[in-house]
């Protein structure tokens, strides 16, 4: 099912979960555990290419299973998008699969053969014409066969098209992702079944209350260039889109040099290295879209702010939230701000402990979501309207001793970063799924900080920590939101100063 994937709604649900999630992973109290191990990161085994049009190849082989994923990747997204344009990364997405040049080819060829009146009705002649530009489009006739699974994801600094098939079919499969992703016809009565699609997605995301509490946290925090972080769009930009607008958008961001192709499974790095020079080589590089439209600078925040967002929700959810660090600024914060938040998640944590364990919370924790414009640090706790003052004043207690030596072990230090590790080698179980974390990492961070990624976990300091803290959490201006009914708000009685900590 094609959707978008709201990405810090997402994280915002898998905050309220985490605790009840983890609880396999680590049960028993700090102080009891004997000293962790250390051991030496492990490499991530991908192997990568770079086309002389600036097209780049990466390849994780895995033989286990003959199950091949391919996907192709875009730096494109809300980080892209100005007000008019916000929301149309993602109704590209929902383009991508719908007719190319050569699956026009294929279907009026079809018709032709079996000599069906619909042929001139479709405006066959002018496509048969474009046979000698395509060259090659009788796959078509494969792809219903080949038991492949497609779908796409758009993110705020990512696009992600896929294909799953079995290793016999990785030419076809191929064949498909190239011809979507150079050859798209943008047929308008497509096109206007996609924005029905889109705007439905829309509705269903403003039915539920969690959108409210993310969607004001994001307006706030981000709030001179708040498109350049809802991938999702307005219902007004998409009714409005036109297929001029997806073709503005080819254009600019669908280029050899802004694009990667990641395909993991049983296949041969070399084999797909060549088939990718075949397929891609003669792609004609275009300006650095970067350089031609470069990222907003996103200001940072004046000062605190508190609100309240009322919705009929049956527990009281607050989120806080600090402008974090970006990847090319401050790769130190980022992994410092991994290993943090992973210390935090574990059940036994001095956070757990201190807001689950003592019933002021069903819920609570703090996530860092990596961005190379600006990554968001949220913090969320879910509580009742009788307990949402005090559970607050705990919160921002134990931010207070975040850069305290005693707030972590030395021994959670370690296990967190072993854990982090036994968590990406778990994820890498389903490679069909894990494409798209290496095309993530790709578009966002570029694949060299991903590869040494593990390493750079490992050379974490407790002196890191602290520093990412310190310069990005304690004593900074943040967006604090609370989610609550009129009659929950009419017990809790939160104001802002008791959402803001107080702070200015």
């Amino acid at each position: 099912m094609k959707k978008f994937l709201a990405s810090l709604l997402i994280l915002t649900l898998q905050l309220i979960s985490a605790v009840s999630a983890q609880t396999t992973v680590n049960n028993i109290r700090s102080d009891s555990r004997p000293a962790a191990k250390q051991q030496s990161a492990y490499e991530i085994p991908i192997v990568t290419k770079k086309l002389a049009n600036g097209m780049e190849i990466i390849v994780l082989p895995d033989a286990s299973v003959p199950l091949v994923t391919i996907e192709f990747a875009v730096r494109n997204g809300s980080f892209t998008e100005p007000p008019e344009l916000n929301g149309l990364s993602h109704l590209y997405e929902h383009m991508f699969f719908k007719t190319n040049k050569a699956s026009a080819i294929f279907r009026c060829e079809y018709l032709q053969f079996r000599n069906v009146m619909a042929f001139r009705g479709l405006g066959c002649e002018n496509d048969l014409k474009l046979r000698p530009e395509i060259k090659e489009w009788s796959y078509m006739g494969q792809i219903d066969q080949l038991g492949i699974v497609n779908n796409g994801t758009t993110r705020e600094e990512v696009v992600q098209y896929y294909f799953t098939t079995t290793s016999p079919n990785i030419l076809p499969a191929m064949r498909f992702i190239k011809d979507a992703a150079r050859y798209p016809v943008f047929d308008e009565q497509e096109f206007a079944g996609e924005k029905a699609n889109v705007l439905a997605e829309l509705d269903r995301n403003l039915s539920q209350p969690g959108y409210y509490l993310n969607q004001e946290s994001l307006d706030r925090l981000f709030y001179k260039y708040p498109t350049r972080k809802s991938p999702g769009g307005t219902r007004a930009t998409v009714a409005a889109a036109t297929t001029e607008q997806m073709r503005l958008i080819q254009s600019r961001y669908y280029v050899p040099n802004n694009s990667a192709l990641v395909v993991t499974g049983d296949v041969d790095p070399q084999n797909i290295f060549k088939l990718g020079e075949e397929l891609f080589g003669d792609w004609k590089p275009s300006e650095d879209p970067f350089i031609k439209f470069p990222l907003v600078e996103h200001p940072p925040l004046a000062k605190s702010e508190g609100v309240i967002v009322n919705q009929p929700v049956q527990s009281v959810l607050v989120q806080v939230s600090w402008q974090g660090p970006s990847i090319g600024k401050d790769d130190a914060a980022t992994y410092a701000a991994d290993v943090f938040s992973f210390i935090i998640r574990q059940p036994d944590s001095r956070f757990q402990r201190a807001l689950v364990d003592s019933n002021l919370t069903t819920g609570a924790n703090i996530g860092y979501y990596t961005q190379r414009n600006v990554g968001p640090i949220q913090a969320i706790i879910s509580t009742t309207p009788e307990k949402a003052k005090a559970a607050m004043k705990a919160l921002y207690a134990e931010i207070a001793q975040f850069d305290k030596p005693n707030y972590f072990t030395d021994e959670e230090l370690e296990s967190a970063k072993t854990l982090l590790e036994a968590d990406d080698l778990y994820s890498r179980e389903k490679l069909s799924e894990y494409g798209r974390t290496l095309s993530f990492w790709w578009s966002t961070t570029g694949i060299d900080y991903f590869r040494g990624y593990h390493k750079n976990l490992r050379a974490t300091t407790r002196a890191e920590i602290i520093k990412y803290v310190k310069t990005y959490i304690q004593n900074k201006p943040r967006v604090a939101v609370a989610l609550i009914s009129t009659e929950q708000q009419a017990i809790a009685k939160l104001t802002a100063d008791d959402l803001t900590g107080g702070k200015p």
